[in-house]
């Protein structure tokens, strides 16, 4: 289980199934056993790695930055909140504690700083950033989310109320939920073939559809292979919508541009009846 701040609940860590592993990032700055508290308790543990990670722009006229990252991991033991009776919680857990704390960050930015929980041991650098990446899988996860719901398919407006109807909904949107995620993630570029969401049947379509959403400038060109994921993006994207400046194409738009795009492939087949490739 790979969850956010809002899970830092000490219950679920004390009560969870057997064979269950967590990874939480940790919200509450806990008292541990020792009387030690868990943010603090990594401080003189020595660094595991320090590794330069790029950081994503987080608005507009930010173009990112590289940032400096010390790795920590520890034994720790979370003592029973006070609010908690014992008759409800064990006195305490044992956990694995890792940070990741960003050194020398640029002035007027914040460092980065991040704490997890996980039932999981470390014995190694490459045990904790393992734990890391794991963790930072959990975005995926939201993206998901946001393609199934608000800024894809809207499947939280779906009247359907059996359960087994909603289940079979459910994951016939989560195959449209990741392809409108494969076409966002390869809209800067991508070593993917395009046969991860079409048929390479629809290639010379393709090839001039491209060409009549082209324009004049340099940006307005498509810049990617003919048989690549990119290639299909950026046509999506460009009946999404996108002009080719400013924001890049996001999940509404790759979506938008989809439904477009599997329409006039529809068309295309229709006319030519010559070969019936198919559409996943």
């Amino acid at each position: 289980m790979v969850a956010d701040r809002e899970s830092d609940i000490y219950p679920l860590f004390t009560r969870k199934p057997e064979g269950l592993d967590l990874i939480v990032r940790a919200a509450q700055d806990r008292c541990l056993s020792d009387g030690r508290m868990l943010f603090a308790a990594l401080a003189e543990t020595k660094v595991l790695k320090t590794s330069l990670v790029k950081v994503a722009p987080r608005g507009p006229g930010d173009k990112g930055r590289g940032a400096t990252v010390e790795l920590r991991a520890g034994s720790v033991s979370l003592a029973r909140p006070q609010s908690l009776k014992r008759s409800e919680a064990c006195d305490a857990i044992e956990m694995t504690l890792i940070q990741a704390r960003e050194i020398d960050a640029p002035a007027g930015k914040t460092p980065l700083l991040w704490h997890l929980l996980t039932t999981h041991s470390v014995a190694s650098a490459a045990d904790a950033e393992q734990i890391m990446q794991l963790y930072r899988l959990r975005w995926r996860i939201e993206q998901v989310f946001r393609a199934l719901k608000s800024d894809g398919l809207a499947l939280d407006d779906s009247q359907v109320i059996d359960a087994d109807r909603m289940f079979n909904l459910a994951a016939i949107g989560l195959a449209g939920a990741i392809r409108t995620i494969q076409l966002v993630d390869a809209r800067d570029g991508s070593p993917r073939p395009m046969s991860d969401v079409i048929d390479p049947a629809f290639r010379p379509a393709l090839g001039h559809l491209s060409k009549t959403l082209e324009g004049k400038t340099a940006r307005q060109q498509n810049p990617h292979p003919p048989d690549s994921l990119a290639f299909v993006a950026w046509i999506a994207a460009r009946l999404g919508g996108w002009n080719c400046y400013g924001k890049p194409p996001g999940p509404k738009t790759m979506r938008d541009g989809w439904d477009r795009l599997a329409a006039m492939l529809e068309g295309y087949l229709l006319a030519t009846q010559s070969i019936k490739p198919g559409i996943p």
